[in-house]
């Protein structure tokens, strides 16, 4: 059954891998016209359509949030992010919380998570040491709040000593811990970072204004729409996918699909290959098509979960980040490289400040691509991403490997420096 045919709720449509490969890098603005201006309209356009930035305090490049946007529009000014997510509060569009994982969320999408705010509130839903001090120590919780609401934004750092009286002292764990209590179920937001990627808080209503009152639909009402802008950010997608992309209940994410499919909101498809059966919107364009040739960091929404990428695209990827240095089979943080959507090689990169260099400290060629097809357009993405980065002394290759020390090659001969 072809894919811009409208089939029974009982029917599904036959999607071929190619197609569901472009389908989901369609669904991830992979289709936009990077020649044009970055502006904050197009920004918010970007996020709007993954629906969400992950929040990571991993650094050695830049911090994660940074990256979906240049991967999708090219080099902009991380400024006007800065803004939109931590500007005054006429001019935020974005508010922090638990969607991924810590996320940057358009603010409009706000009652969607309220569901989640009110179960933390009762100790479900959240880390266990999390549910237990909501219920061990009440007069913590109180106190902080009550500090907040009397003195405005504070971080925890702040509270570690000295409690609101001279003759109350705070613990730092147990006062972070309340303080992440507070912000999972919804009663504090974060205000700002610290540059220690400390997050300060305040009161909702002071973050985001009247959005922080607006009418709340249901659990399972506001758990179907979380997985409708899921599976247009995914374009196609298996019932664990759109369960792990917010991460949502098993339960509910069965009851809504169920709901989803007979309401003709949703359409189950058969995929090339997929043992499971998938999911995609009514309203999808099967002529889109996207090949887009980019960097992407470990959290950028297409990296999230390593089966659904090996699923799409053959890319078989794990982050290393957390495995010993002598175990690494690529390296600390390695960045996939697409090119005509396809991933045909991976790079380690660190940002060396003092240097002012994006230092490439291993490259990898995938099985079945030429060196001589890949090195060049690589060069041309890093050179851009030292230049996103403000390293303006640009890129340094090192490394063994035979893919290093051919990209050492190239870029020597591009930029008349020895090899």
């Amino acid at each position: 059954m072809p894919v811009d045919s409208i089939p029974m709720p009982d029917a599904s449509v036959a999607i071929s891998i190619k197609q569901a490969r472009n389908l989901a890098l369609c669904g991830q603005g992979f289709d936009q016209n990077d020649s044009k201006p970055v502006t904050k309209r197009r920004i918010m356009k970007a996020i709007r359509q993954t629906n969400m930035l992950q929040v990571d305090s991993v650094n050695v490049l830049t911090r994660a949030h940074y990256m979906p946007i240049f991967s999708r529009l090219g080099v902009y000014d991380p400024a006007m992010l800065d803004d939109i997510v931590w500007g005054k509060s006429r001019d935020r569009k974005l508010f922090e919380y638990w969607g991924h994982e810590a996320s940057m969320i358009p603010v409009e999408d706000y009652p969607l998570y309220r569901w989640r705010m009110e179960d933390a509130e009762q100790g479900k839903g959240t880390w266990g040491r999390i549910a237990r001090i909501q219920r061990e120590k009440p007069e913590l919780i109180k106190g902080i709040l009550d500090h907040i609401e009397r003195n405005g934004p504070v971080g925890s750092s702040d509270l570690e000593e000295k409690g609101d009286s001279s003759s109350e002292w705070w613990g730092w764990s147990e006062t972070k811990t309340a303080m992440e209590y507070l912000f999972w179920s919804g009663q504090v937001m974060a205000q700002k970072r610290r540059s220690s990627f400390e997050r300060i808080y305040d009161l909702p209503h002071r973050i985001i204004g009247d959005a922080a009152h607006d009418r709340a639909p249901d659990r399972l009402e506001a758990q179907s729409d979380l997985i409708c802008k899921g599976i247009a950010a995914m374009g196609i997608a298996t019932e664990a996918d759109l369960r792990k992309y917010f991460r949502l209940p098993t339960a509910d994410v069965k009851d809504c699909l169920i709901k989803l499919v007979e309401e003709g909101r949703l359409l189950r498809a058969d995929v090339e290959g997929w043992k499971q059966a998938g999911y995609l919107c009514p309203k999808v364009n099967p002529r889109a098509r996207a090949k887009p040739t980019c960097l992407m960091v470990p959290f950028d929404p297409v990296m999230w979960e390593r089966d659904r990428v090996e699923r799409i695209f053959g890319f078989n990827y794990r982050i290393e980040i957390y495995v010993p240095a002598e175990k690494r089979q690529y390296g600390y943080y390695v960045l996939p490289f697409m090119l005509n959507g396809e991933f045909v090689a991976r790079v380690d990169l660190k940002s060396e400040r003092k240097k002012g260099v994006l230092l490439v400290q291993s490259a990898h060629l995938e099985d079945g691509y030429a060196q001589s097809d890949v090195a060049g357009p690589l060069m041309t993405h890093l050179q851009r991403l030292a230049a996103f980065l403000g390293l303006e002394n640009g890129v340094e290759v090192v490394g063994d490997a035979a893919f290093s020390r051919y990209l050492g090659i190239v870029w020597s001969a591009v930029s008349g420096t020895s090899p």
